[in-house]
């Protein structure tokens, strides 16, 4: 089947879902409610689950051009740097059939709409907040304000990539907006000068770095020009009325206090890093479907991920190639976004419970944190490659 598609959300998920549905021949109107797409955001890890889809959408090396190719990921310990693992990631392609990469949100999204710029039946409309919500036998309507000027958008169906605060979903009677559940622990993000980090920390891969409730993650990004830094703790932060959840200011006397214990290399790196921009990170619920007749939601909007296993943009893409082989197989929108639920609701539900169960082994301290230290050396990295399989291979 073929019709036209309403997207609301810009994001990564948005994005890609436009591009496959585009490229199925449906003409895609997306709305965003930002004026611009600034360069917002940090470094991601995009996994080969995520990677295989785009090839498909004749994205990757567009992608890959922008992209680091980590060799490996190293596992160390947070307070002395021992290594517990080191998995190597070269032959990804070969196991799981598509490149592991990571690199800077905003370098993924500018690939994407460079993409979709070459598709005459995408159009994006910046600046477009939508409000509400209509859907009939004969197709779904959704109210667009730009400005002071409000007006009505008509499509065969609707996709809601409006990420964690989802006005389709609250439309859905699937959530309200402000039921996001703060999961306990926030997560720090910053960039720094690949010239002013140690040699070890420019290394073409991934490092991890585990320790009693937080863990720090970095990685080169663009080309090595910069490292990027994720450090992730436990903490007792409420969001306040008005607060921006998604990037505020750092409390850096926390983060260094998290980290006091930790290796000296680990701690040079906290401090080396000019600023730091905080997200408390939340979680939902699991959804048992994504749809309802003519509208269905993707990415954040139907399964936000905690960070602990990279798959926040990896299962949005994911989310995107399977809207797109539903529309192609069925003979209707609510077939199609009938059968893009029973597909996805199951899988997403168990990576974010997967995620919650990483997040605890991450964290875990004392006799709990050293008998984890010791299972991981010996696992070895083989056995430790396959607990992915089903995540990557898929």
């Amino acid at each position: 089947m073929t019709g036209r598609a309403l997207i609301v959300g810009a994001g990564i998920g948005g994005l890609a879902s436009a591009l496959a549905l585009g490229r199925a021949g449906f003409k895609v109107a997306i709305f965003e409610r930002a004026a611009t797409l600034e360069e917002f955001g940090a470094g991601l890890q995009l996994t080969p689950n995520a990677t295989r889809i785009l090839s498909r959408l004749d994205a990757l090396e567009a992608v890959r051009a922008r992209a680091l190719s980590p060799s490996a990921i190293r596992i160390l310990r947070g307070r002395d740097g021992a290594l517990l693992s080191l998995l190597p990631l070269e032959a990804a392609r070969a196991r799981w059939g598509a490149p592991y990469l990571a690199l800077h949100r905003a370098d993924l999204q500018r690939a994407l709409i460079e993409r979709i710029a070459r598709e005459p039946n995408i159009a994006l409309s910046l600046g477009a907040e939508v409000g509400g919500l209509a859907s009939d036998e004969a197709g779904v309507t959704i109210g667009v304000k730009r400005g002071s000027i409000g007006l009505s958008e008509r499509g065969d169906l609707a996709i809601g990539a409006d990420g964690l605060r989802s006005i389709l979903r609250e439309r859905l009677g699937l959530g309200a907006r402000d039921e996001a559940l703060f999961s306990g622990r926030v997560a720090f993000r910053a960039q720094i000068e690949a010239s002013l980090v140690p040699e070890s920390a420019r290394r073409p891969e991934i490092t991890l770095r585990l320790g009693a409730r937080a863990h720090l993650v970095h990685y080169p990004l663009r080309q090595g020009a910069t490292v990027n830094l994720v450090a992730v703790i436990e903490s007792v932060w409420r969001p306040k009325p008005g607060d921006d959840p998604w990037d505020g200011a750092a409390d850096r006397a926390s983060l260094e206090r998290a980290f006091a214990g930790w290796a000296p290399e680990a701690r040079a790196l906290i401090a080396g890093a000019p600023e730091w921009r905080v997200w408390p990170l939340y979680d939902r619920v699991a959804l048992a479907r994504f749809a309802l007749g003519r509208v269905a939601l993707l990415g954040d909007a139907a399964h936000p991920m905690l960070p602990f296993l990279a798959q926040g943009a990896a299962q949005a893409i994911e989310d995107a190639g399977a809207l797109a082989d539903c529309l192609v197989a069925s003979p209707g929108p609510t077939e199609a976004l009938a059968a893009y639920s029973r597909r996805r609701a199951p899988r997403a539900a168990r990576v974010q419970a997967e995620a919650r169960a990483q997040a605890r082994l991450y964290h875990l301290s004392g006799p709990l944190g050293l008998a984890r230290d010791v299972a991981m050396r010996a696992f070895g990295p083989e056995r430790l490659l396959r607990r992915y399989d089903w995540l990557y291979g898929a």
